[in-house]
């Protein structure tokens, strides 16, 4: 599998929907001009292409290796962890006073989609740790970012998050494990956590667990979880890894695809319990925790945006090579190439269409994080927040929806072949099928939106979005730009349907509105990726200034089929969120269990 970065799209996607060129005028992405973004996208892409691209096939067919409690990576992969350390990826948005580089989420987000196109199960490592740093800077005591943030922000050392156990998946309020006071200002943790991401391995000499565990006096359900700080490692005097602490990997699961990822079950405190120090306070951890969650939401949906992205370069440099048959209108002898076949070239543009619209509203989200924390106006920092909050559910759902029904068609695009393991279409289809599972299942992600987000500030959060959207459909309106056919009269349906289920939604009882909620977040995310897609082909027509560019008729060409061919599922969604309800109040009868 060769990877090529598509940099001109991510680029082109960062300045004309999330706002980097005009950040850059204003002053919120300062650091960001005289070319700096385009530097760095350009260095993260190398890296991806040339460094983690090589190495993917053999973290998928070698993967990870678990013998006497200890973990060994694929070939390779420590080498281009080295790599990675000495690059500084990992302190990109980490703040200065902890070695890190503070740049904008919003190029951290353009570099992980390029990495994770380029190697997800060697990218999951240092996401993980990005998401601790996170947490450590919002939560942790001076002291303890003293001790060990630098060396996190580095990557010299990892970090993981542990949070599930046997009984409590996505239900942290069955978590079990035991944390006790030490006397010391220390704690000592015991119990068993599983699925944990890079719980061990050979990459760093030192790993660095945030552990949810519960105090003996503390109250039950999420109120009485406690988040602490286990490192594999205690420091020594010098502040390198010293004696060993009391934890261990007991295994690691064969999974369907990630292979070179490792997935562990861990062993707290076999032997007296693990030395731990609390981050934030007592009985409060999940709140500390939400804050890596929320970080690890958006990267994990730029997985999606870039397995997505992969299998699309992929399958269409297979759809101009392969010769099969005849296409319509065509003229000669000789079979041919099948990206000339109508139902793939359907196929094909619908995977730029979904990667496209899933890359958009990632981004915004990311810009909108940004917005939140580094706009100098408070009204300003505010609206960024909400927006960050509601668009961060439709972003982690929806992209890494998309991610697998576009690695889905490419397999579909390869015919046979794509069946086979060795042309890699298959590996991209099982890598991101996790995607939609961990960090909070899609139908979670759901759940928060329309029980969460939707209320957020009185409701006018989502009332601000579908007036950005029906501002982006009248300029739609207004244009000359032949070719945009029926897109603006689609987009204009989708966005209506919204508004009828966000009203409906607003006001209607829980049990109806949770049953309408997976369809709800899809609706959003056809209207919101649609109008994305649209501004794009608008921003490219203002560039042609009339002229006849091919990358006009590109963006146009997009951004109406996503229009004409995915939004306009949009009626039927908002039919399914308003009507669909009824199954819920017998689901005995629905699901066939009644006797």
């Amino acid at each position: 599998m060769t990877y090529r970065a598509p940099l001109s799209d991510i680029l082109f996607t960062m300045n004309h929907v999330a706002g980097l060129a005009d950040g850059i005028e204003s002053g919120l992405y300062s650091d960001l001009g005289d070319g700096f973004a385009e530097t760095i996208l350009a260095e993260a892409g190398k890296f991806a292409e040339n460094v983690l691209a090589p190495i993917n096939r053999s973290g998928d067919t070698a993967g990870a290796r678990f013998a006497g409690g200890a973990v060994t990576t694929a070939p390779g992969w420590k080498d281009a962890y080295q790599r990675w350390v000495e690059g500084g990826w990992t302190a990109i948005t980490a703040p200065a006073a902890f070695g890190g580089m503070g740049l904008p989420l919003l190029l951290k987000s353009a570099c992980l989609e390029m990495f994770s196109a380029a190697n997800t199960a060697f990218t999951l490592a240092p996401v993980i740790t990005i998401g601790a740093i996170d947490a450590l800077v919002a939560h942790g005591a001076p002291e303890l970012q003293r001790r060990f943030l630098g060396k996190i922000v580095s990557g010299t050392w990892t970090a993981t998050m542990n949070l599930t156990e046997p009984q409590a998946g996505s239900d942290l309020n069955a978590v079990a494990c035991k944390a006790q006071r030490a006397g010391d200002g220390t704690y000592r943790i015991s119990g068993t956590k599983i699925f944990i991401t890079y719980g061990e391995h050979d990459l760093a000499e030192n790993i660095i667990h945030l552990v949810l565990a519960r105090l003996p006096d503390a109250p039950p359900g999420t109120r009485g979880i406690s988040l602490f700080l286990v490192p594999k490692f205690l420091p020594d005097a010098d502040g390198g890894p010293g004696v060993r602490n009391d934890l261990r990997a007991t295994g690691i699961e064969h999974k369907m695809g990630i292979h070179g990822s490792p997935t562990c079950t861990m062993s707290y405190g076999d032997a007296g319990g693990a030395v731990g120090w609390l981050v934030g306070e007592e009985n409060r951890g999940l709140n500390c925790m939400f804050t890596m969650m929320n970080d690890a939401r958006l990267a994990v949906a730029l997985q999606g945006v870039g397995l997505a992205a992969a299998a699309t370069g992929q399958a269409t440099a297979y759809a101009l090579e392969r010769r099969q048959g005849r296409a319509p209108d065509t003229h000669g002898a000789g079979m041919s190439p099948i990206v000339e076949h109508p139902d793939v070239i359907r196929m094909l543009m619908t995977m730029k269409a979904l990667t496209a619209a899933a890359r958009a509203i990632c981004f915004m989200t990311a810009a909108a994080t940004d917005r939140a924390h580094r706009d100098q106006d408070e009204a300003a920092r505010r609206q960024g927040a909400d927006r960050a909050a509601l668009l961060t559910p439709i972003a982690k759902a929806f992209a890494t929806d998309a991610g697998n029904e576009v690695t889905s068609l490419g397999v579909q695009v390869h015919g046979g072949m794509g069946f086979i393991e060795e042309t890699g279409a298959a590996q991209f289809m099982r890598d991101a099928r996790i995607a939609a599972i961990y960090e909070g299942t899609n139908g979670i992600q759901a759940i928060d939106l329309v029980q969460r987000k939707l209320p957020l500030s009185g409701g006018a959060a989502v009332a601000r979005e579908i007036a950005d959207m029906r501002a982006t459909i009248a300029r739609l309106g207004a244009t000359n730009a032949p070719g945009f056919g029926g897109a603006g009269p689609r987009l204009a349906e989708t966005v209506d349907a919204l508004d009828r289920a966000t009203q409906w939604m607003m006001q209607t009882a829980a049990a109806d509105g949770l049953a309408g909620a997976t369809p709800y977040l899809r609706l959003f995310a056809l209207a919101r990726g649609g109008t994305a897609l649209a501004d794009m082909a608008l921003a490219a027509e203002r560039l042609a200034a009339g002229g006849d560019d091919p990358a006009l008729a590109r963006h146009i060409a997009l951004a109406r089929f996503f229009a004409e061919n995915i939004a306009v599922a949009a009626p039927g969604l908002a039919m399914s969120v308003m009507e669909g309800a009824a199954f819920v109040h017998s689901p005995d009868r629905a699901l066939g269990l009644a006797q």
